[in-house]
């Protein structure tokens, strides 16, 4: 073989592998899909995973695997798709605490989500919920800020646990209205809530599929809603802005990530796909019913939004001396 043959060997051999690749991505997907959630079954963001998924392998006609893998404050999943093979067929279902919040709670973080994954779409928002027990006597998020200033820095309030979203969205809420409180975590919703009914504890942010029952039991009284506007399954509950923090917004959020490099064929067919299911009426319900409202955000807005909630919860983390256990 001469030289002028094996250059044009070499030449012709990119040309030769592309149509395999982009057949790949244009079979995709041609397999299940895993869809990595980094909480056990049962919270918020599993729930609204498998509330997409049911929809979403009807739409790329393959089956959408949930797997649920907790630990590490959301940290081991998060990782573990950073680390997977960018071929779409391994998802993450992030959400705030992961994405934007344990940057400033962990010192030691193996991947940075916003370097090592590609946002596809915003899937839902979820505000949530303040509500007091009866160790409280406050009928309005006014009044219990005014027990709070009362007693200065010796109200506690409750939350699923230290860096969560129920403890950091009642923090950022203290510090906007300038009031000192004590927060108590516990290791979930349900235990935080047990002590909140029982009057040990007089106040908590949560959410709102682990609190309905008891408020519509008259154990917990509704005080204030934390996102932007007010939900439909609370639609006489202000929002902690109208209730009187003017410009506060918080609310539990969660989108679909792909590890960095996913081929942007994959990534625009699977953001289109997500669009394609929020708008059923069925998925719809299903989310309003956790509280959550179906998102039109794509991958670039997503990403966006993601630096800006990085520092905007990094300042409170540092202003707060916020730490995790």
């Amino acid at each position: 073989m001469n030289r002028r043959h094996l250059l044009q060997i070499l030449a012709a051999a990119p040309l030769a592998t592309l149509p395999s690749a982009l057949r790949a991505e244009e079979a995709w997907p041609s397999r299940p899909v895993r869809l990595l959630i980094a909480y056990a079954p049962g919270g918020g963001t599993d729930n609204v995973a498998r509330v997409l998924a049911a929809r979403l392998q009807a739409v790329l006609g393959q089956p959408v695997v949930v797997e649920n893998k907790p630990g590490a404050g959301g940290n081991l999943a998060t990782d573990q798709v950073a680390a997977a093979k960018p071929d779409g067929y391994t998802l993450l279902m992030g959400n705030q605490g992961p994405m934007t919040v344990n940057q400033s709670l962990f010192p030691n973080m193996r991947f940075d989500p916003l370097k090592t994954l590609d946002p596809v779409a915003l899937v839902a928002d979820a505000p949530l919920v303040a509500v007091a027990g009866p160790g409280s006597k406050a009928k309005t998020l006014k009044d219990l800020l005014e027990e709070a200033r009362q007693q200065k820095g010796q109200l506690s309030y409750a939350s699923a646990s230290n860096g969560s979203a129920s403890h950091l969205a009642a923090a950022l809420l203290f510090q906007m209205a300038g009031i000192e409180a004590q927060h108590l975590p516990f290791r979930g919703a349900g235990p935080a809530l047990n002590d909140v009914v029982a009057g040990h504890i007089p106040f908590m942010v949560t959410t709102l599929p682990s609190v309905v029952s008891l408020i519509q039991s008259e154990l917990v009284r509704p005080l204030a809603v934390t996102g932007a506007s007010r939900i439909a399954a609370l639609p006489d509950v202000p929002t902690v802005a109208e209730a009187g923090v003017p410009g506060y917004h918080a609310s539990a959020w969660y989108g679909i990530l792909t590890p960095k490099g996913t081929p942007e064929a994959i990534r625009r067919r699977l953001e289109a796909a997500i669009a394609d299911s929020l708008t059923t009426p069925d998925v719809e319900k299903r989310l309003q019913e956790e509280g959550a409202v179906p998102s039109r955000m794509g991958g670039e807005a997503f990403g966006q939004f993601m630096a800006q909630e990085r520092t905007r919860w990094a300042k409170l983390v540092a202003d707060a001396g916020i730490a995790v256990d």
